[in-house]
């Protein structure tokens, strides 16, 4: 699972200016080589924002970098110059793929981020890959929030601890749910957080705008068929507002949002819920 991680870091990051994302930033607009892995995580940035209508998009990356979250979060520190420029991102439709040729483009000035879609998509396939190395009936990966289950599960299902902060010890107290397929995720505007100018910012972007989302909930879990799916409706959640309790109903997915004051409200089938999935 380690050698999965580092080629998803080399193929997806941002932070690295090794990588063939960094590279495909920098070309100005050219066509850029693209190996399998980048290829695959572009498509499935490609579909999230499809599939969440716009508000999970990937080219919200100079959006990112002008609000000052340009390193790795770690090296992050308080700065007091004032985030200038926000505007809308350039939306999905900038990036051209060329999978026959393994090639990318990005229109002039857009920067792509891949953080949570790859991640999850990482997630995805880790899981799938520690089954089959293992030979175990069946598998779970969690990646900072990010959890996947491949194969048959244990006797009731995965036992998953829900938290706002993917970094939390497993066993502390807190609700827990069991999953037995597909996979989880959270989204929250509480913990990748910092200042500029004293203003507290986060890493969650409303493509519309350009600017941290600034809308009712602070976290949203949420179960899909796969960690990819789980991951992008959670984000969408957080971007949606107040349309996501009608957008979650819609496609029937068990979700768990939190808004600012702390309180919960569950959703399609998430223990607590009124309503049942399939009901």
């Amino acid at each position: 699972m380690e050698a999965l991680l580092d080629r998803v870091d080399v193929a997806c990051s941002r932070f690295r200016e090794d990588s063939e994302l960094s590279e495909l930033n920098r070309a100005g607009g050219r066509w850029t080589a693209a190996g399998p892995l980048l290829l695959e995580s572009l498509d499935a940035a490609l579909w999230a924002a499809a599939a969440t209508g716009g508000a999970v998009d990937p080219t919200v990356g100079r959006a990112l970098r002008v609000a000052g979250y340009d390193r790795d979060f770690a090296a992050i520190v308080p700065s007091p110059e004032p985030v200038l420029r926000l505007e809308p991102v350039p939306g999905w439709r900038a990036v051209e793929i060329d999978r026959r040729a393994g090639r990318v483009r990005l229109a002039p000035g857009v920067e792509i981020d891949l953080g949570s879609t790859a991640k999850a998509l990482a997630a995805d396939r880790a899981a799938a890959a520690a089954r089959a190395a293992s030979g175990a009936a069946g598998a779970l990966v969690s990646l900072g929030g990010d959890i996947a289950v491949a194969g048959r599960p244990p006797g009731g299902g995965w036992p998953v601890l829900v938290s706002e902060d993917g970094t939390e010890p497993a066993d502390r107290e807190g609700e827990v749910v069991l999953i037995s397929d597909g996979g989880m995720a959270t989204s929250s505007t509480l913990i990748r957080r910092w200042t500029r100018a004293g203003v507290e910012l986060h890493h969650i972007i409303d493509p519309a705008t350009g600017a941290p989302v600034r809308g009712p909930w602070r976290a949203a879990t949420v179960a899909a068929a796969s960690c990819l799916e789980a991951n992008a409706a959670a984000t969408a959640a957080i971007v949606k507002g107040d349309g996501a309790r009608a957008w979650l109903e819609e496609r029937r997915l068990p979700a768990r949002l939190v808004d600012l004051e702390g309180m919960v409200l569950a959703l399609c089938g998430w223990p607590g819920s009124k309503e049942e999935v399939g009901g």
